[in-house]
């Protein structure tokens, strides 16, 4: 089938915060004397689209067709809609709106200048087969009859503003009259590369009804940045009083509004994820907005019959809904249904244990998973929306050891190609429009473009995604090649983000210590790709390059008096240890020097994002597993488990100090404990000796803190299950669970054995008796 680059819209004006433009409607009628055998649809509406066939929507499903930068990639979707037709007359419907085409909510990160940026458009081909081999092909013309809907502002980030009393009855329906409705403009198509879509579509996954409403009020304002517009509301507002819904959990989504009111009444619905100390909403992490525009969906009534609302274009990261607008005897559980939504993945994997905290930590990353994961990873579902590389990078593993985002990977891998400059270098967004070269890179972000396609190989087996990166792959290790200072080290982008009560751009961990560490792991993983997909040249390149980045490295940044690296913190010695920049000699020592550093911090992670990734994992391989299970379940500040302690219900961007100004309430990227839960604590390793996804190592550890442990992953095999529990002081009980097509090793931790006094076994499935042996 052929995808029609003959691109229409309603009008050259787009809309900005100052002048809001509808989202336009469109129809076409289609006469059919017989039904056609068959009949496939494509369509590309930029930024996105709802598709009707005689008044049914068919879209696969919200923000529909993808996220993208159009200067690089069109996103076309395909639909069979011979079902959907009838013999005589029938009307193809569509609703636009502005999404990436024209992003007014991105002026921070310069979408507002974005060059491709203009009003929605629109292309959409219709192929029918009939009978004796006769087809019939419709276009996306200016046959197309076009008029505004009732959606009159629509932005990504900031929300939607509808009004019923705008609204068109049966405007998708055959027998319309469209007499009054105008022809629609030809207009240039985007510059980018067409495709179609291969991501699973963005879906509603639950819907929660409010935990408690009460009257309540907005305490604290965003502060406004500066050079953002102050906007006047469409109308006076009725207060700042209202009442606050409370959905119990921090997720993203939109809240569908059920009312009956009068005609003009207006419905301010704001969203947040925290309540200031005198209850009220707190407002103050929603920056990079205009004020009225902060993440808030706005409904005018048309009055009469109940009305059913829900937002079309953009979504919201909230736990907390505050309604303005509505009369006490309309505050019912029943006016709002919070829909929460993300791409439509799958489980893979989990965990439970004896421990509540750690629980909750994994229930609360699932989320922070899901909330971010709008056919791409992105950041936070609220003030940003963006696809941050350096997170998704630091989560590719968690991600999938527990949901099936391979095939997302995938397709957001095709938009990070072609985001890559000309020598290689890459945002530290994707989408982007430019910004993100100069600022918000380096190793630790760009290590996206490595980590997916390797971590989607480790732990699905899959060399296709291998093959499809491995050139860009090769001109980043050349970028990183050139970018090598005089002592052949790097510091070229943002390092350890979001330190333990530090301000985020101020670590410990020196920039040359992260930056250099990250690029020889960036260089293993390469060489590994390179060697599966018989690349040698590459392979011998990049092996050369981790070779000289890990001399200069030793050379310059470990003191071997004290065997200390570089800062003399927890995420710069930890990350050496796991980096492998000590040979095996050196190893105990420095991780003595660890230990040091942790002790002097209380027991307490003292770490930013990078540190985070990798320290558990370290104590573990030097069997410290109950410290680091301590460190990241214990309730005082600072820990995973203080998060827990204050009430949280998703990951959170910083650890702060009581006091501090909120920042971001969900955020992915500190959520690798969850792949240590597994990896660590039920023992479950995928493809240990990166060879076959299907050959498994089981190494739990059977910790103090812990009475049971039990986790699963599905492998491309089967299931391999993994569940101990301690039946006496000396004793385990461990029940394995393993498909068939699996293999690999089962092994104890020291100081255990197996009831015929073995500390390793061939992998099988059964119930083992363990017992301490010293």
């Amino acid at each position: 089938m052929n995808l029609s680059t003959k691109f229409i819209c309603a009008t050259r004006e787009y809309s900005t915060f100052q002048k809001n433009i509808p989202a336009p409607y469109f129809r076409k009628k289609v006469m059919l004397e017989a039904l056609p055998l068959t009949a496939e649809l494509s369509i590309c509406g930029l930024g996105f689209y709802e598709l009707f066939i005689n008044g049914k929507r068919i879209t696969k499903g919200f923000l529909a067709p993808y996220i993208s930068n159009p200067d690089d990639l069109i996103y076309y979707d395909r639909y069979e809609i011979k079902e959907n037709l009838r013999v005589g007359e029938n009307v193809i419907g569509v609703l636009l709106g502005n999404g990436m085409q024209n992003s007014m909510g991105g002026e921070i990160w310069e979408f507002n200048t974005a060059r491709w940026r203009s009003a929605p458009k629109l292309a959409l081909s219709l192929e029918m087969k009939f009978p004796n081999d006769e087809f019939a092909v419709i276009y996306s013309d200016e046959d197309f009859k076009t008029a505004p809907s009732p959606i009159i502002m629509d932005d990504l980030r900031a929300g939607e503003f509808y009004d019923a009393r705008n609204e068109i009855t049966g405007w998708n329906l055959p027998g319309f009259d469209d007499t009054s409705w105008s022809k629609a403009i030809k207009t240039e198509a985007p510059r980018g590369e067409i495709t179609i879509c291969h991501a699973e579509p963005i879906v509603v996954t639950k819907e929660l009804e409010a935990i408690a409403i009460r009257e309540s009020k907005i305490s604290l304002f965003p502060k406004i940045r500066e050079g953002l517009p102050v906007i006047q509301p469409l109308e006076d507002e009725s207060g700042d009083k209202g009442w606050l819904y409370d959905f119990g959990v921090n997720a993203a989504g939109v809240c569908k509004l059920k009312v009956k009111g009068e005609r003009g009444q207006k419905i301010v619905l704001q969203f947040g994820e925290l309540l200031a100390e005198d209850g009220g909403i707190d407002l103050r992490a929603m920056t990079f907005l205009p004020e009225r525009f902060n993440h808030r969906d706005i409904y005018i009534c048309k009055g009469g019959e109940e009305e059913i609302y829900r937002p079309t274009f953009t979504y919201h990261g909230f736990r907390y809904c505050f309604v303005m607008g509505i009369t006490r005897e309309q505050a019912t559980k029943e006016l709002l249904t919070y829909e929460i939504m993300s791409s439509d993945l799958c489980s893979r994997g989990g965990f439970e244990c004896s421990d509540k905290i750690a629980n909750a930590l994994w229930d609360a990353t699932i989320v922070s998973d899901l909330s971010n994961f709008y056919y791409f990873p992105t950041d936070c579902p609220h003030r940003e929306k963006n696809g941050w590389t350096g997170d998704a990078a630091l989560s590719a593993e968690q991600m999938l050891c527990s949901l099936s985002v391979e095939n997302s990977y995938k397709e957001w891998l095709r938009n990070i190609r072609k985001a890559q400059s000309a020598e290689g270098a890459l945002p530290g967004i994707i989408p982007t429009a430019g910004w993100g070269f100069s600022w918000g890179n380096g190793p630790a972000w760009d290590s996206v473009l490595i980590y997916l396609p390797y971590y989607t190989w480790l732990y699905r087996g899959d060399i296709e995604i291998l093959q499809e990166n491995a050139i860009a792959i090769f001109r980043y290790i050349n970028y990183l090649s050139i970018r090598c200072d005089e002592k052949g080290l790097l510091h070229i982008g943002l390092g350890d983000w979001c330190h333990v009560a530090r301000q985020a751009d101020n670590p410990k961990a020196p920039l040359v210590v992260t930056d250099t560490l990250i690029a020889m792991d960036i260089c293993e993983k390469s060489a590994k790709i390179f060697d599966v997909l018989h690349m040698d040249l590459q392979k011998e390149f990049t092996q050369k390059l981790y070779c000289n980045l890990c001399s200069a490295a030793r050379e310059h940044l470990i003191n071997y008096d004290t065997m200390t690296v570089l800062g003399d913190c927890q995420s710069s010695q930890a990350m050496a240890i796991y980096y492998k920049l000590f040979n095996e000699e050196e190893k105990n020592k420095a991780f003595e020097v660890l230990l040091r550093l942790i002790k002097q911090s209380n027991n307490s992670m003292d770490v930013g994002i990078l540190g985070a990734r990798v320290l558990f994992h370290v104590l573990s391989d030097f069997d410290e597993t109950e410290l680091a299970f301590q460190m990241i379940t214990k309730k005082e500040f600072p820990s995973y488990g203080n998060w827990i302690e204050q009430g949280a219900t998703s990951l959170w961007e910083s650890f702060q100090l009581p006091g501090d100004c909120p920042e971001s309430k969900n955020h992915h990227f500190f959520g690798d404990i969850i792949s240590w839960f597994v990896k660590r604590l039920a023992g479950i390793c995928i493809n240990p000796n990166e060879v076959n996804p299907n050959e498994i190592a089981l190494k739990p550890h059977f910790i103090p803190s812990l009475s049971f442990a039990k986790g699963y992953y599905d492998t491309t095999a089967g299931k391999v299950c993994s569940y101990w529990e301690k039946d006496a002081p000396d004793k385990i009980i461990w029940h394995v669970e393993v498909a068939e097509g699996c293999s690999g090793y089962m092994l104890l931790p020291k100081g255990y054995c197996f009831e015929d006094g073995s500390n390793q076994k061939e992998i099988q499935n059964g119930r083992f008796l363990v017992v301490k042996c010293n």
